[in-house]
């Protein structure tokens, strides 16, 4: 399949964001809030009201215009869930193992569903699921290998289906089946009413993947459900018998839940460093970004312009038609620390090693760079999105 390199200008845009101008930085910037952990939670918005979670434990409500503190509520474990709402009613998970119901107008606890319990797989398994809410149920995936459908008033449960492995990736619905996929590689169609299988369908796994684990989540769009896989895979199968319609094998895991938009298809990958553009129905390669770092987070399509974050803590955005980059914005841990990572050439310094003998303390340091994992949200030309810096962000992207 041919693939066509965009690189047009993109290295030089690269080294020059990440190393001395900000393209005008301070005119972007809107506001920032401060929360106590990092933040991989995309926000919501309700209102006047930004919702979001943060790895303090908190989920936070921070007011639209100024980023004040409206209120926030603690549990037991981070919350790297993005929440849901319905009403006025919040939905959210955490990793202590329980799915939250809460007021949006006060951020006062309704009521808690406790799951048999969370855990990670590995350090780079940065999601829990975050619910759905559909036809008066939360559909919520955990890590103790349940899909779980709970009444949205009184939180009791309704229906459970027990998957192969850790549930981390987001549910999707869609009519009356609910999809959602596993850390065993499987995607599983079910029936929303009782939670009885409608079909599944298993990725191809690798070499040294073999479970072919779908870390995050799904994108339905007609008649297709698009997902990438940790065996280096992108998929597209049928929605109605699960058969396969294309996949096209990457260089790396695909983290990040494909954005679909017109006849595009966009992702990112993680340790290729690119930000890819395929033909939806084809599977064939339109554009793609090279980049100096792992995208996770999904983008979102405002203007013709695609926005995604990266782990090197920057706000991107490229024309959808050509891969030119015409949106860079920095985030804070991003302009503090770069030189923690990458040299004046944008290279890795010496003292650096990606997956060498010291990969934890590698992995804390990429964070301090304020990585964006956190999938942004556009609204009257404002993005906003999370950063492991800990702030949630308001950007004027136009």
């Amino acid at each position: 399949m041919k693939r066509q390199i965009i690189i047009k200008g993109a290295l030089l845009l690269l080294l020059i964001s990440n190393f001395g101008i900000s393209f005008g930085q301070d005119e972007k910037s809107l506001w920032r809030s401060q929360t106590g952990g990092r933040v991989y939670s995309s926000p919501a918005i309700v209102g006047d009201k930004v919702i979001v979670g943060s790895g303090d434990s908190s989920l936070y409500a921070f007011n639209k215009a100024d980023g004040n503190l409206l209120w926030k509520c603690k549990t037991n474990g981070a919350v790297h869930s993005s929440p849901a709402v319905n009403g006025s009613n919040i939905y959210f998970s955490s990793t202590d193992g329980n799915l939250y119901a809460v007021d949006l107008n006060t951020g006062s606890f309704i009521w808690k569903f406790s799951s048999k319990g969370e855990k990670a797989k590995d350090m780079w398994d940065y999601y829990v699921s975050s619910p759905k809410v559909s036809n008066g149920l939360v559909l919520w995936g955990c890590a103790d290998n349940h899909i779980y459908a709970v009444d949205e008033v009184s939180g009791a449960l309704k229906w459970q289906f027990k998957a192969n492995n850790i549930i981390h990736a987001t549910p999707e619905v869609e009519g009356d089946t609910l999809y959602v996929g596993d850390f065993s590689g499987n995607l599983f169609a079910l029936n929303l009413n009782d939670g009885n299988l409608l079909w599944s369908f298993k990725t191809i796994g690798d070499r040294y993947f073999p479970n072919g684990e779908i870390q995050k989540g799904l994108t339905i769009d007609k008649g297709a459900i698009y997902f990438g896989s940790r065996d280096y895979n992108i998929y597209a199968i049928d929605k109605k018998s699960g058969r396969g319609l294309w996949n096209l094998k990457e260089g790396s895991w695909v983290i990040s839940s494909p954005t679909i938009h017109q006849k595009m298809i966009f992702y990112g990958t993680s340790d290729t460093h690119e930000f890819v553009c395929l033909d939806k129905v084809s599977g064939e390669s339109k554009w793609r970004v090279p980049l100096p770092m792992r995208v996770y987070g999904s983008a979102v399509v405002a203007n013709d312009i695609v926005y995604f974050g990266c782990f090197d803590g920057i706000l991107r955005g490229v024309d959808i038609n050509t891969g030119e980059i015409k949106f860079l914005y920095r985030t804070k841990g991003n302009r503090e620390n770069s030189s923690k990572v990458y040299d004046a050439e944008g290279k890795f310094i010496p003292q650096f090693e990606l997956y060498g003998r010291e990969y934890v303390e590698s992995e804390r340091i990429i964070h301090t760079l304020g990585a964006i994992l956190s999938t942004p949200i556009v609204e009257n030309d404002i993005a906003y999105f999370g950063s492991s810096d800990g702030g949630l962000y308001a950007v004027k992207i136009f």
